[in-house]
């Protein structure tokens, strides 16, 4: 890769960050995290991976859908957004989650899961 297309490729991943950051500050707020799996400058494609408390989160699958529609947007050189919590159910699937008929159920806190320990779900920041 020549030193231009690196640069390029720096640029881009560095406004694909503050993008997330200053549209999306709820992610970090609340314990959450986003990162950059893959690029594909050519292809205009992103993979993002968000972590943290996003992984289980009842609102990340319209966090993921907010972040792809407005993403490709405001950022031309991005045609494709593909997003994940990684926990199967919170996103695409893109990310080797598990897909929407892949057989897993949401929880909700309090619930009692197969293996007999309580969901407690995330706290709130507040």
């Amino acid at each position: 890769m020549s030193t231009d297309s690196q640069d390029a490729d720096d640029d881009l991943r560095e406004r694909v960050t503050n993008f997330l950051r200053r549209n999306f500050p709820q992610i970090q707020m609340h314990g959450g995290s986003a990162a950059i799996q893959h690029l594909d400058r050519e292809s205009g494609e992103i993979h993002i991976a968000l972590g943290g408390a996003c992984s289980g989160c009842g609102i990340s699958p319209m966090t993921i859908q907010a972040i792809k529609s407005r993403m490709t947007k405001e950022i031309p050189e991005i045609t494709k957004v593909h997003a994940d919590t990684g926990m199967g159910g919170g996103g695409d699937g893109d990310l080797g989650g598990m897909s929407h008929s892949g057989g897993a159920s949401p929880s909700f806190p309090g619930e009692t899961s197969d293996d007999g320990e309580s969901d407690e779900g995330p706290q709130a920041p507040f």
